[in-house]
């Protein structure tokens, strides 16, 4: 990510905190399937370039809410681009059909891991 200053990692992380606002790190990883260690540590990476923000709850004082400041929201902004290039060449690397199923797939995987909507 050319320009960009996060890792795949802390991508996904960014990501994951735009989907909902006051996730709590374990939201994160249970959205990612990144490792506690390692969501805790870019996390606070996150939070000291600005891109996220941390806060106690109300309802446990040991867990942080977490937030995408508007600096996250542009770095994701700006990602957008090179995120649809890479999945454009991901895609275009297989024939036609392939690519169809591959994608099909892809979103029923999506599909089963998702929770469950009340």
């Amino acid at each position: 990510m050319d320009g960009i200053d996060v890792t795949s990692t802390q991508y996904t992380v960014l990501l994951a905190a735009s989907e909902r606002e006051g996730l709590s790190q374990q939201d994160i990883i249970n959205a990612t399937g990144i490792d506690r260690s390692t969501v805790s540590q870019v996390v606070q990476l996150l939070t000291r370039k600005g891109l996220l923000k941390r806060r106690r709850t109300r309802h446990d004082a040991r867990a942080y809410a977490i937030t995408l400041t508007d600096a996250g929201r542009d770095v994701l902004d700006r990602s957008a681009p090179i995120i649809n290039k890479i999945e454009q060449a991901l895609v275009g690397a297989l024939p036609a059909t392939r690519a169809k199923t591959f994608i099909s797939n892809l979103r029923a995987i999506v599909a089963a891991f998702e929770p469950a909507k009340a």
